[in-house]
């Protein structure tokens, strides 16, 4: 009896089973071990540290005279590069100034300075292509006296830089004549080697007969030296005395020498292309500067 009535209080547990007293306390958790608290990251401050950190070789600012130039503009102005691989340049420890390698960003180059580029001294002014369809009476030669008047008159006021034509043109000559201050561009023309094509309109004092154009297609040797010719034919809708000619050489006497050779004499000479460039919407007398893409197909041809 005792044991029944024992066995009924509260709600206790089946004998034998697993399931506990839900009134007996539980033991309290253990608190988990806490670590510093972190410190909040300020990610502006920490990406302009960062900026600065990838810039190892920025030039400390300072006021820039009125006759100073940043260095990779300088090596623009030469014609050398563009601005932006001119810095590839100067990074890469390419570029000395007076003689001692410049890495900085920014730096500025003074009046006097030698600047060095990849092995080869550079002039500061920035290189100018002019193309002038030169009309008669003018010619590129300074000795003739007073009578012809010296070509860079009809170019006056296109520059201030100091340029020279590309080959030599006599009064009678007309046609297309290239200036410039690239001195190694006026050396590329110049020399016999250039592989460049010239077209020239040759009017005689008579007409060509075709033998003597089957002739000069083949080439001939003036003076020692053989002359090769790419075309010659008689110009369409014209006298048998108008002759197209494309050869390489820039030189205009081997035009005229060439014709002079099978006893014609030669009245006019016009150039109507140079290394690809032509007359087209420019007149007899005027200039105009070359495109970007035009100095590129001409130091590549």
């Amino acid at each position: 009896m005792n044991d029944k009535q024992g066995s009924n209080r509260g709600g206790g547990s089946r004998p034998g089973g697993s399931r506990t007293n839900s009134n007996k306390p539980k033991p309290a958790m253990q608190k988990r071990a806490q670590g510093p608290k972190k410190a909040k990251v300020n990610t502006k401050v920490a990406e302009e540290e960062a900026a600065k950190a990838k810039k190892p070789n920025q030039a400390p600012k300072r006021q820039k005279a009125k006759d100073e130039i940043r260095l990779n503009k300088y090596i623009a102005n030469s014609g050398a590069c563009s601005r932006r691989d001119a810095d590839i340049y100067i990074q890469s420890g390419n570029v000395k100034v007076n003689g001692i390698p410049v890495t900085e960003m920014g730096y500025l180059v003074k009046p006097g300075d030698e600047v060095n580029f990849d092995g080869v001294k550079l002039t500061p002014e920035k290189k100018v292509y002019i193309l002038l369809n030169k009309p008669k009476n003018f010619t590129t030669a300074l000795d003739e006296g007073q009578e012809f008047r010296n070509v860079l008159e009809l170019v006056k006021g296109s520059t201030t830089a100091k340029i020279g034509a590309v080959g030599r043109m006599d009064k009678n000559t007309t046609g297309l004549l290239l200036f410039t201050n690239d001195t190694d561009m006026i050396r590329k023309f110049t020399l016999p080697t250039n592989k460049s094509s010239k077209i020239y309109q040759v009017s005689l004092d008579k007409n060509l007969k075709f033998e003597d154009l089957e002739k000069i297609s083949k080439g001939l040797v003036l003076e020692g030296h053989r002359v090769f010719v790419e075309e010659v034919t008689y110009i369409e809708g014209e006298a048998k005395s108008e002759i197209g000619l494309k050869l390489r050489s820039s030189n205009v006497k081997v035009v005229r020498s060439i014709f002079e050779h099978f006893k014609y004499d030669v009245l006019r000479i016009d150039r109507v292309s140079f290394a690809g460039l032509t007359k087209k919407n420019l007149p007899r007398g005027n200039w105009r500067l070359l495109t970007d893409q035009e100095i590129i197909n001409l130091k590549n041809s």
